[in-house]
């Protein structure tokens, strides 16, 4: 048992030495596993009937809604306010003399006011999802299997979280469904409407990617930067994907100042660091990588 008592004192000192010590009974950090919970409440929001066990009854909707509504707002309030605080005692945010938690409540309102219309631009996902897939049989399929459509729900949520300037919580969400899916997307990435991510497993979105509308990715594709430097991390790193373009699996497309014209395909396992234009197609013919015209097609 001596060796038990050593390990659990030099285990009590480390705190000291190093920190990394959530203090419960004090100011703490948001609960990774309230967060979980509340993604969980977002998403029965978002898709109703989808996740519970029973399907959503039309009589009741409205009730259950609004007893949703209320009891994730509550959990979304207490999580809100403990990232703001934890900011403001690291000197990174300031409540704007209204406080932590008159702050929190505003950002908590402001959120479930968007809420109709990221479920607008979820539907356009969906629909994109279920053209795009020759796999898929129905809309029902796509938002109760496919994982693209997960990591960019959760995305969207994050992103509006990440556009308050909210700390910890939307890489918080995003974490926690890049565990689910594989696919990791940073909640600063800026992404349009009609976005389609096939298979999913590997993708990785960097923060401050630029995704038009209609752009569909395949897996194992990186949207990443060319410099991973602490000092640039104010600037634009991660490239800019414009309108209808398609990526398929593998490629690499690296750096801040490097766009993808719109309608361009960009083959599979590709490297790209310069821009590419419009209608261009860019593929790998016997070991060497091709840009020609895209053919268009009626």
């Amino acid at each position: 048992m001596d060796a038990f008592y050593r390990s659990i004192e030099a285990l009590t000192s480390s705190y000291g030495a190093y920190g990394l010590i959530n203090h419960a009974g004090g100011p703490n950090l948001p609960s990774q596993e309230a967060v979980a919970d509340i993604l969980r409440d977002i998403d029965a929001l978002l898709f109703p009937g989808f996740r519970e066990e029973e399907s959503a009854d039309e009589g009741s909707l409205a009730n259950v809604t609004a007893e949703r509504v209320h009891r994730t707002a509550r959990k979304l309030m207490r999580e809100t306010e403990k990232s703001l605080s934890f900011s403001c005692r690291n000197g990174r945010f300031a409540c704007e003399g209204a406080g932590c938690r008159d702050l929190a409540a505003r950002i908590v309102k402001e959120f479930f006011a968007e809420l109709p219309q990221i479920r607008r631009i979820l539907s356009l996902d969906v629909a994109a999802a279920f053209k795009g897939d020759p796999a898929a049989k129905s809309v029902e399929e796509v938002v109760v299997a496919y994982p693209g459509l997960e990591a960019i729900a959760v995305h969207r949520i994050a992103h509006f979280f990440w556009s308050k300037d909210l700390p910890l919580i939307p890489r918080m969400m995003s974490e926690i469904v890049h565990g689910r899916t594989g696919i990791d997307i940073h909640p600063g990435a800026t992404i349009g409407e009609s976005f389609f991510i096939d298979h999913g497993t590997g993708v990785v979105v960097g923060e401050t990617t630029l995704i038009g509308r209609n752009v569909k990715i395949y897996q194992g594709v990186t949207l990443g930067a060319l410099s991973v430097r602490k000092s640039e991390a104010d600037n634009k790193r991660h490239p800019t994907i414009e309108d209808d373009v398609t990526i398929y699996a593998g490629a690499t497309i690296l750096g801040g100042e490097t766009t993808i014209g719109r309608g361009s395909v960009i083959g599979g396992n590709v490297w790209v660091t310069e821009s590419v234009p419009p209608d261009t197609l860019v593929y790998v013919k016997s070991g060497d990588q091709e840009l020609k015209p895209r053919e268009k097609r009626g």
